[in-house]
């Protein structure tokens, strides 16, 4: 699909890559104060004929984070809802890829997100482990 190798390529270029394997990749990119914060990026099945990406970003091992505060603090947010995957307490959003402005549709509520999982790390005593 063109358009999630345009996304590729436009974390390639911009942010230290990880990892990458088939159809995901997790990524760092600079956040306040000299802090970093990881970022996900995966393709996801087509939904009513549109593919879609998922954006996340961690916050905390699960198991010392005060689940029901991140759940309060992600609630009034406008990008992100908080899920647990392996262990790890994250924020997410989706964005549909078929017609992205990158910049815009892709770059954007990445680094929204991105800036508040990094708060909330912090927020959560969580320290900058992700």
């Amino acid at each position: 699909m063109t358009i999630w190798n345009d996304v590729i390529s436009f974390v390639r270029l911009r942010y230290e890559v990880l990892e990458d394997h088939d159809g995901w990749l997790r990524f760092r990119l600079p956040t306040e104060d000299g802090r970093t914060q990881q970022a996900t990026v995966h393709l996801l099945p087509d939904h009513d004929g549109v593919a879609w990406a998922e954006l996340s970003s961690p916050v905390g091992w699960a198991d010392r984070v005060d689940l029901r505060r991140l759940l309060e603090l992600v609630g009034g947010a406008g990008v992100g809802g908080a899920a647990i995957v392996d262990g790890v307490a994250l924020i997410k959003h989706t964005v549909p890829l078929a017609s992205l402005d990158i910049a815009d549709e892709l770059d954007r509520p990445l680094r929204t997100l991105v800036a508040r999982a990094d708060e909330l790390e912090r927020e959560l005593g969580q320290g900058d482990e992700f």
